[in-house]
């Protein structure tokens, strides 16, 4: 669940020689899951929250997934220092942008760490929304409330329940993976191969030649 897939400045091994292990690998020598993480292409996704001030924040966000449909739940997966985790928390909800294929600006926007990043891009906080809504990057928009969390290494896993979803049928989803954005019209346009039957094989007839009885 790291966000080693994301645009956004994220986790990685620590390369330190060490003393080699039983399989020959240093003993104090950590896994870097950034290359492997890169090969799984995800969606890209926006995590916005207001603070005590009502000052927004948010960060770009890859390692997401849903929980369970009953209840609806959702995990978001944030790294523990982050001043927007700090706001989310503290306010015990935010708003969840899924970015369309022609909003890659707004990741690289939420990615810089940039302090004008919400003076940069349109956004709102239409009644009821837990967090601010990327009215122009989103395709979209989940609206939740913290039940849970859990820190594990540099990363904290917060888990939250949807309490509203908005979705633009007629937009398509930003991808990322291996360092570089895609669009899912491009990858849908591509034609799929052709299914092909599963059909058993056909047995030899009685009789035939070389089919002893």
């Amino acid at each position: 669940m790291l966000n080693s897939a994301s645009p956004q400045d994220t986790p990685g091994g620590d390369d330190t020689e060490g003393t080699a292990g039983a399989e020959g690998v240093p003993a104090n020598r950590q896994t870097d899951l950034r290359p492997f993480m890169a090969t799984f292409p995800s969606g890209v996704s926006v995590v916005t929250t207001l603070d005590a001030d009502a000052v927004p924040r948010g960060l770009t966000c890859s390692s997401l997934a849903s929980v369970t449909l009953s209840p609806p739940t959702l995990v978001v997966c944030i790294r523990t220092a982050s001043p927007t985790l700090r706001a989310l928390l503290d306010q015990g909800q935010f708003a969840l942008n899924l970015l369309h294929e022609r909003a890659r600006a707004a990741s690289d926007l939420f990615a810089s760490g940039a302090p004008d990043r919400f003076e940069r891009t349109e956004w709102r906080l239409p009644l009821g929304a837990r967090g601010p809504h990327l009215t122009a990057a989103a395709h979209a928009i989940a609206d939740c409330r913290v039940v849970e969390t859990v820190a594990f290494g540099d990363h904290t896993a917060v888990f939250a329940a949807a309490d509203r979803v908005t979705v633009r049928p007629t937009a398509q989803p930003l991808l990322y993976g291996l360092r570089r954005y895609a669009g899912w019209s491009d990858a849908a346009a591509v034609p799929q191969p052709a299914a092909v039957p599963l059909t058993p094989p056909a047995l030899p007839s009685e009789g035939a030649a070389g089919v002893r009885r």
